[in-house]
C-alpha cells in the first residue's frame, strides 16, 4: 500500500525532526541554501506566468513545482523545520535539546536566505539586462509586490501588523500540511499530488511565506521598489517568520502529535456495557 496511516506518518515526522537536529552544519546549510534557491526560482516562475497570462490562478497552479522538487531532493525550508523539529523535543528523543532545535532553525534561516538572495540577484540581472535598462514587466510587478506588502501593511499600523502575522500563520498551516501530506505516501506521484494542493492554496490566497519573501523583497529593492530594507524586515520578514512558526507548529505538528501519538484515553467500555439496554425476558 502506498498510503501510510496517521500513526505511521506522524512517527516519520518525529524521526525527520530528530535527524535534522543532529545533521552537520555543512549539510544543513547546503540543503537550506538549495531549498531557498529552488523556491525562489518557483516564485519567479509563478510571477512570470501571472504577468504574461493575466491569470493569478495560473501562477498559483504552477508554483508548487518548486516545492515538490526541493522536497523530493531532500532539501530543507525554515517553514518545514518549524513543524518537524519541535516534535522530536516533545517526544523526548535522546540528545534533542532546545539549543539543538534553535541551532537548526538559525542555520536553515541563513541557508534559505542565502539561496533566495542568490536567485534574486540573478533574476534582477535578467529583468534589467544587467542593470542597464529599466525593469521589464515582470520586474516591475515584483517591485510592486514589495511595496504593497511592506508599506502597504505599515499604512494600517497595528491592524496591518496583525493581518501580516495571521497571513503568516495561515501560510505555514498550508505549507506544513504539504510537508506532512508528502509523508502519507511512499510513491513519487502520491507525494506530489498530496503536496500540490495545500501549496497552491497558500500561494493563490496571498499568504505570507518567509522564504518566498526572501526572494521577492530583495528583488523588489533591486528593481526599484519604493520601500527600504528595514521596511522589509519590520513590516514583513520578522512578523512572517513568527507567524510561520505559530502556524506550522500549532495547527499541524502539535495537533497531529497530540491525537496520533499522545492520544487521549479511550472511553470506558465497561461503562458503556453497563448502560446498554438489557433485553426484557422473552425478547
Amino acid at each position: 500500500m502506498s498510503y501510510l496511516a496517521p500513526q505511521e506518518f506522524v512517527t516519520k515526522m518525529i524521526d525527520a525532526g530528530e535527524s535534522k537536529v543532529f545533521m552537520s552544519t555543512r549539510d544543513t546549510l547546503i540543503r537550506a541554501y538549495m531549498a531557498g534557491a529552488i523556491l525562489a526560482l518557483a516564485a519567479a516562475f509563478a510571477v512570470t506566468v501571472t504577468v504574461q497570462t493575466g491569470q493569478p490562478l495560473a501562477g498559483a497552479i504552477l508554483f508548487p513545482v518548486g516545492f515538490c522538487l526541493l522536497y523530493l531532493l531532500g532539501f530543507d525550508l525554515l517553514t518545514g523545520v518549524f513543524t518537524l523539529v519541535p516534535l522530536a523535543l516533545m517526544d523526548k528523543r535522546p540528545g534533542v535539546t532546545v539549543g539543538g532545535m534553535l541551532r537548526n532553525w538559525w542555520l536553515v534561516f541563513i541557508g534559505n536566505f542565502a539561496g533566495a538572495l542568490t536567485v534574486a540577484v540573478m533574476m534582477a540581472i535578467i529583468f534589467t539586462y544587467g542593470f542597464t535598462e529599466a525593469p521589464d514587466a515582470v520586474g516591475r510587478r515584483i517591485g510592486s509586490i514589495g511595496e504593497g506588502r511592506t508599506v502597504g501593511y505599515a499604512e494600517h499600523g497595528a491592524a496591518g501588523m496583525l493581518t501580516l502575522f495571521i497571513r503568516g500563520v495561515l501560510c505555514n498551516w498550508m505549507v506544513s500540511t504539504g510537508v506532512v501530506a508528502a509523508m502519507m505516501s511512499t510513491s513519487v506521484s502520491g507525494k506530489v499530488i498530496a503536496m500540490w494542493m495545500p501549496i497552491m492554496v497558500f500561494f493563490y490566497m496571498g499568504f505570507e511565506h518567509s522564504i518566498v519573501n526572501m526572494f521577492l523583497f530583495p528583488s523588489g529593492l533591486m528593481l526599484g521598489g519604493e520601500f527600504s530594507f528595514w521596511d522589509y524586515m519590520i513590516w514583513n520578514e520578522i512578523p512572517t517568520v513568527l507567524g510561520n512558526l505559530v502556524g506550522g507548529f500549532s495547527f499541524v505538528g502539535l495537533t497531529l502529535y497530540s491525537t496520533h501519538v499522545r492520544t487521549g484515553p479511550k472511553r470506558n467500555q465497561d461503562f458503556r456495557a453497563r448502560t446498554a439496554r438489557t433485553p426484557a425476558p422473552g425478547e
